[in-house]
């Protein structure tokens, strides 16, 4: 209350002296520090999901964590598969809750946006090395698009892509592999009942972010990789041929007997690219930026690009055709504005 305030309250008799000690404390006046708390000594835990401003973590010695977040921290300031440092009541038993006070460094970030006319970014895992894109050869069947699209974002992100085609039951794989080929994209293939190893084989020693339009069979999958898990399914709508959103939101997941994770996520129908930039897509394309040093300025790379340094690579015989058609249908993909998927 001001002084004005306080003498309109008390009366006009009230000394202007007297009101001093109601005032509030100038600018300035508080000594400051430029010292930091000092968090590097608080447990380390995995964010493993979040739950309406609740977050699941995972010490360590494998005690699960109820968290809240740090106000310095920020709206986005933790996401699944951050490690973080807690404080408060580490014990784990119903009713305790402990505080995440720092976010420890990002090795990857993979990202979206809603669309490629939103300019804002939206975290979907950190700290994952791969991703598994997920996609069905039927009921639904498969976006080569969408497949794309999430490939450019995982080049973008500095993450290994692996495709992984389910329900072989019912279409025949030849085709899409034979598209993957010449990007040297680690391709799996399952259908209902079949051994899961080679499956298992890519995933151990590795974070793991599982993605996919809904109904591809992801969370199928991780039941079966890790028994008891129990990720609620869906099935195909017959009229759209797309499925419904069964997993509501992200969950890292230890697998079991090995050193490795997965994180499932929800269903995604758009994979927005307006944060990737051709550059950092050329960039994941180690053997093709040798053959751009000579391009003209402002050579985006692309199929009508003139004097091009990688169509002169391809006349010379230094690069396969195929490849350089893979990297643009890569190139495309980023490039494309309001893609139907």
């Amino acid at each position: 209350m001001s002084p004005r305030a306080i003498r309109g309250a008390m009366g006009r008799n009230v000394r202007s002296d007297d009101m001093e000690s109601f005032d509030r404390p100038g600018k300035r006046t508080r000594p400051r520090t430029k010292d930091r708390p000092d968090y590097s000594k608080l447990p380390t835990a995995r964010v493993i999901t979040i739950d309406r401003g609740r977050y699941r973590c995972q010490l360590d010695d494998d005690v699960l964590v109820s968290a809240t977040k740090a106000r310095q921290l920020g709206r986005k300031g933790a996401i699944v598969g951050d490690i973080v440092r807690l404080d408060g009541d580490v014990s784990g038993e119903e009713g305790t809750l402990a505080r995440i006070c720092a976010v420890e460094v990002r090795r990857t970030v993979l990202r979206r946006t809603a669309d490629d006319n939103d300019p804002f970014e939206r975290p979907i895992v950190a700290n994952a090395d791969q991703i598994m894109i997920v996609t069905a050869l039927a009921d639904p069947p498969p976006r080569v698009g969408m497949i794309d699209r999430i490939m450019v974002a995982a080049y973008d992100a500095g993450v290994k892509p692996i495709l992984c085609l389910t329900k072989a039951d019912l279409a025949s794989p030849d085709e899409l592999i034979a598209a993957y080929e010449p990007l040297d994209v680690p391709v799996v293939v399952t259908s209902p009942g079949s051994d899961l190893a080679p499956v298992r084989e890519l995933l151990a020693g590795h974070v793991t972010v599982f993605v996919g339009h809904s109904g591809v069979g992801k969370s199928t999958l991780v039941n079966a990789l890790i028994p008891g898990v129990n990720r609620s399914t869906g099935v195909v709508n017959d009229v759209t041929g797309r499925g419904r959103h069964t997993s509501t939101s992200a969950i890292a997941l230890e697998l079991p007997d090995e050193d490795g994770w997965v994180i499932d996520t929800p269903g995604v129908r758009s994979f927005g690219l307006s944060h990737v930039t051709p550059e950092s897509v050329l960039a994941s394309f180690g053997d093709l930026s040798a053959f751009t040093d000579q391009c003209p300025r402002g050579c985006q790379h692309g199929t009508n690009d003139p004097e091009c340094g990688l169509d002169s690579a391809v006349a010379r015989g230094d690069l396969a055709p195929e490849r350089l058609d893979s990297y643009r249908r890569m190139w495309q993909a980023g490039r494309l504005k309001d893609w139907e998927l």
